[in-house]
């Protein structure tokens, strides 16, 4: 999959300039498909190139003018299309830190141990972020409540997917520290 079609399913959310939807990827999608300012910035320009998007320009006050973005029905139509064609090829884990812990016995395991103590921190950081998202999407609604009566609950059902995997990094970093520690005691 390229990020054209995780641009489109963004653009589902409304108008938005190339800044927008860098923050709406920070929060929303970086869960599962991260993109760089400049990456998007470039699709952007690819998508209305093929008439996938439409920009139109917004003159401010004491700051650049700025472009905002819509789907058009062409863009609409292709992203029905992809969303309903099956995945090419099933999720891969590709993880430098897994090769590290692989690799382990030939090394520092006190030094793997402070790479599980940082993806550790790094996890909870992001469950913390995405929780406070959830809670925002939620708005004192029950999930039952907000799933009923939401506009669209692709975002929420994304997210859900990014809280568990978080919880299920957290939970192997944990099992990893005690197998370290009852394997290899503290110096």
């Amino acid at each position: 999959m390229s990020l054209k079609y995780a641009v489109l399913a963004a653009l589902l959310e409304g108008e938005a300039s190339g800044y927008e939807l860098s923050k709406l990827f920070d929060i929303g999608l970086a869960n599962f498909w991260p993109a760089t300012p400049q990456q998007l910035y470039r699709e952007l320009e690819r998508l209305a190139q093929d008439g996938l998007v439409e920009a139109r320009t917004v003159p401010q006050e004491r700051r650049p003018t700025k472009r905002m973005f819509t789907l058009t029905d062409t863009g609409r139509a292709r992203l029905r299309a992809f969303a309903a064609e099956p995945p090419r090829r099933p999720t891969a884990v590709r993880d430098e830190l897994l090769v590290k812990v692989q690799a382990m016995d030939g090394g520092d395991p006190e030094a793997t141990r402070a790479l599980i103590e940082e993806r550790r921190g790094w996890a909870r950081g992001k469950l913390d972020r995405y929780e406070r998202v959830r809670d925002r999407l939620l708005d004192g609604r029950t999930e039952e409540e907000y799933l009923r009566t939401a506009d669209r609950i692709g975002p929420y059902l994304t997210l859900m997917a990014g809280i568990a995997f978080e919880e299920q990094n957290l939970l192997w970093c944990e099992r990893v520290l005690d197998v370290l520690k009852r394997r290899v005691p503290l110096g």
